[in-house]
């Protein structure tokens, strides 16, 4: 496996064996990793519940149909941003939709700035091959008393593709994009 660099990112975007909705800008394109924006659609896990025993804690079980009570959503508005408290978990999916070819692999990677300033964005993990939808990303702010500018589409986070010996078959999973109501393009095409 080799890592592509930005040539070869653009190349297999021309010819569409890696696309991205809405589409990048030049700001995106490292050399050698695309920065995916932050959606709008934030999901806070709720901690407890009252039932007839008294308060009780929830079993989250993320993007589970069954628990989708247990998740507050926020949906934001283009230009509004997010501010995430001390000690806060959320739940975010990148703005950008991702399709990639069946010989290629993601690894989505925390910028070490934004752990340096109270964010803990642990390694996502991997997108797999044949992925065809926006990916979702934990977050927690760790530190207390330290503050972060406000997360909203310009915070980016680096994926690097990995290029495959050989192809494999599309895994479909049954979780992804369930927090997605509606896609938003930020004013693009």
């Amino acid at each position: 496996m080799s890592i592509l660099t930005k040539k070869e990112i653009l190349d297999r975007s021309e010819i569409r064996s890696i696309s991205f909705k809405p589409g990048l800008d030049q700001f995106q394109v490292q050399a050698h990793s695309i920065d995916l924006r932050l959606g709008y659609t934030f999901m806070i896990p709720k901690m407890w519940h009252m039932t007839p025993h008294g308060r009780e804690s929830l079993d989250i079980t993320h993007f589970d149909k069954r628990n989708n009570e247990y998740f507050e959503v926020i949906e934001l508005e283009q230009g509004q941003y997010f501010e995430l408290l001390p000690g806060e978990y959320i739940l975010v999916s990148t703005l950008e939709s991702i399709r990639m070819a069946t010989d290629l692999m993601g690894v989505l990677y925390p910028r070490s700035s934004t752990n340096r300033k109270g964010l803990s964005l642990d390694l996502t993990g991997l997108i797999d091959a044949g992925y065809e939808r926006p990916t979702s990303i934990a977050d927690k702010k760790q530190h207390p008393f330290t503050s972060y500018p406000p997360l909203s589409w310009r915070t980016t986070l680096p994926v690097a593709f990995e290029e495959l010996k050989a192809e494999v078959a599309p895994r479909e999973s049954k979780y992804h994009q369930k927090d997605h109501h509606r896609r938003r393009t930020h004013g693009k095409a």
